[in-house]
């Protein structure tokens, strides 16, 4: 029988071989039983041997203990987004842009393209060829630790074979098999749980569950694409980093190929437009990265794209399908904004039975009728909306659809700015308005109040428990805990009311911890209209109080940087409302934090460009936008995200996006980068 090290050392790589051929090659060269019986015999072999587990162990991957967060850390490298091309054109102005940026002139750049997996962005940390840390992109900066998430994962290996024994970051996408999200749609729909829209929202929303052991059993799967070593020489091309990341033992999606030119990669995207559809995981185009790892080091990055890669959108699906009626949806901001409910049809892989109508002018324009047979499609794959009515399958006595004068939900009159196009419920104690305002009140990114989902709001305003966001803070356990929640849809006898019990009382831990967040999240929280979550950060740093905040001009609101009028007059508006002022004030006084403890803005100082805002937009060529944005600030200037009248200069860099159009418009000043630089070393000389 041998030693019980030397046992347990033939079993693990047996297991590892297997998961391997199964996971990465789908190859599997056993039965699951057989696979499962090998596992089993490791666990009992460790059980008697518990001085000889090891982290690495395939016994080890599922963590028996849920966290209660995800703390953030820091990628080796920033995770850059990519620019994105959507035809044969675009393609070739990309080309084009690298070619000129490297001085090659007519010479082709060889090219690596390889299917863009539809699925959550994953960066994969091994120090000494042990897998230590994974985290999710996060802001590409910092991302949120997923390990133990990442450990159960059977393709991602947790020792790499024969692997760089330095410190590497494996970036990569983590994603569900439409097997694996057809099965997991029927268990929830066998359980009475809403459905999982497609496939990319499981998987990021399993990468982002708090119980490993559940994300084990989703079965999700991954595929790795790039490779950054700080501390070691590596591969100098991309073809030959698919290569050793798959020596590793890493999975690398098998269809990538190596393109002598811009002409090859077209030809590979019009493969895979349609033979897409025949793969077992989503994926909505390609990306095209520059082969040579040096030539892209001298191509370099923008502030938010590297330039030596793009990716290639497919062509939006299209079906055709009837048009059951149109109904309307109340936001948290009051907006009434229509949409169709069609009768279920398939495209690009998934079932859709709903679709954005945007607004009713849009709906007005393309004439869409109840009954219509119309043209649908998935926009990027992604999301689906209504295209055009088939007018020679219309019925007849058909009529224009008109939006309701009255709110749905609570019968008020609808109002309309005369710069908007939406329809708005002005009435703040509107209950779909308090519907969706909880629930982005209690969001990830607001105060981040895990178990308040809709169900659970849903039987707070009913039992009329909540009135408003300050009413969750006087909650207590034995109240959430005898609720009763209803599933939402039920679709089965298993379906069955169910109390709340335990996640109840977990649910006023979560509200009680949340009054300690910083003052951005609260200001976000509360649905402030134009002021997403890093709007709250600037504000909640400029004015470093809620009472400061609240108490800000129009003016005084417009010199905290990158907060132009539309916004100011937005705060303002919502400052000036009682109701809002009162349940600020209930709001502190149920101890929650109203207070920045982020670092305070640098005071600007004074200079020759004091009192003067700037607006950078396009691609510098000898400096950075934060080199930029830096010279103007050091002469005393600000630095604004938008073109308005108060606008003194736009300093315009190459493929200048709508700003520019905008400043034009306005009779802006337009400062080229030669025209920068020499107001810029005019005004410091």
């Amino acid at each position: 029988m041998g030693d019980p090290l030397s046992r347990l050392t033939k079993l693990r790589e047996q297991i590892r071989h297997h998961e391997e051929q199964y996971y990465i090659h789908n190859s599997p060269e056993v039965s699951d039983e057989a696979f499962d019986r090998l596992l089993h015999q490791l666990e009992r072999l460790e059980a008697e041997h518990p001085d000889l587990v090891t982290p690495d162990s395939p016994t080890q991957r599922v963590a028996g203990r849920p966290t209660d967060s995800f703390p953030t850390v820091a990628h080796l490298a920033p995770m850059l987004s990519l620019d994105n091309a959507y035809d044969e054109a675009d393609l070739r102005a990309f080309d084009e842009r690298v070619r000129k940026g490297a001085g090659l002139g007519d010479t082709a750049v060889p090219y690596v393209a390889e299917l863009k997996i539809d699925g959550l962005s994953i960066a994969l940390t091994y120090e000494g060829g042990s897998l230590v840390r994974g985290a999710t992109r996060g802001d590409g900066r910092r991302g949120e630790d997923v390990t133990a998430n990442v450990r159960t994962i059977r393709a991602i290996p947790l020792v790499l074979r024969n692997g760089p024994a330095g410190r590497v970051e494996v970036r990569g996408e983590v994603f569900l098999p439409r097997a694996a999200f057809a099965r997991m749609n029927a268990e929830r729909e066998a359980e009475g749980e809403p459905l999982f829209a497609n496939p990319r929202n499981a998987a990021a929303g399993t990468m982002r569950n708090l119980d490993p052991a559940l994300v084990a059993r989703r079965r999700l799967a991954a595929f790795t694409y790039q490779l950054v070593m700080p501390d070691a020489d590596g591969p100098q091309r991309h073809g030959e980093t698919l290569a050793a990341m798959a020596a590793w033992g890493l999975p690398v999606e098998p269809h990538h190929e190596h393109c002598a030119g811009i002409d090859d990669v077209i030809a590979f995207c019009r493969t895979w437009a349609d033979t897409r559809l025949q793969l077992d995981f989503d994926t909505d185009g390609v990306v095209i990265k520059v082969d040579d790892l040096r030539l892209r080091e001298r191509l370099g990055t923008t502030a938010k794209f590297p330039r030596w890669a793009t990716a290639f959108k497919f062509p939006a699906q299209q079906a055709h399908t009837k048009l059951l009626r149109i109904d309307v949806n109340v936001g948290r901001t009051g907006a009434n904004t229509p949409y169709a409910v069609l009768e279920p049809v398939l495209v690009a892989g998934s079932t859709i039975s709903m679709a954005t109508l945007h607004n009713a002018e849009d709906l007005a324009r393309k004439d869409l009728r109840e009954g219509d047979t119309v043209v649908i499609e998935k926009a990027g794959d992604v999301i689906p909306r209504v295209v055009a009515p088939v007018l020679a399958l219309r019925p007849a006595g058909s009529v224009p659809w008109t939006i309701p004068t009255t709110c749905r939900a609570c019968g008020s009159d609808l109002h309309r700015d005369e710069e908007e196009v939406v329809w708005r419920c002005e009435n703040t104690a509107c209950p779909a308005r308090l519907r969706r305002g909880l629930e982005h009140f209690a969001s990830r990114s607001a105060m981040n109040i895990e178990g308040l989902g809709e169900s659970l709001v849903d039987q707070l305003i009913e039992k009329r428990l909540v009135a408003d966001f300050a009413d969750l803070y006087h909650l207590r356990a034995e109240e959430l805990g005898s609720l009763v929640v209803m599933p939402r849809a039920p679709r089965s006898d298993r379906a069955l009311p169910r109390k709340l019990g335990k996640v109840g009382r977990n649910v006023v831990e979560q509200i009680d911890r949340s009054r300690s967040n910083d003052l951005s999240r609260l200001v976000y929280a509360l649905g402030i209209r134009h002021v997403g979550e890093k709007v709250a950060g600037t504000l909640a740093r400029y004015f470093r109080t809620m009472d400061a905040l609240l108490d800000a001009t129009v003016d005084t609101l417009q010199q905290a940087p990158e907060i132009g009028p539309i916004v100011a007059a937005s705060v303002r508006s919502f400052a000036e409302e009682p109701h809002n002022r009162t349940v600020i004030r209930k709001l502190a006084d149920a101890g929650v934090n109203t207070v920045s403890l982020q670092p305070a803005f640098a005071a600007v100082p004074a200079g020759p460009l004091t009192g003067k805002t700037f607006v950078l937009t396009g691609t510098l060529a000898t400096m950075t936008r934060e080199e930029a944005a830096a010279a103007i600030e050091r002469l005393g200037g600000r630095v604004s995200g938008s073109v308005s009248r108060k606008t003194a200069g736009v300093v315009v860099g190459e493929e200048a996006g709508s700003k520019l159009d905008k400043a034009r418009a306005l009779g802006i000043q337009l400062l080229s980068e030669e025209d920068f630089r020499a107001l810029i070393l005019g005004e410091e000389s």
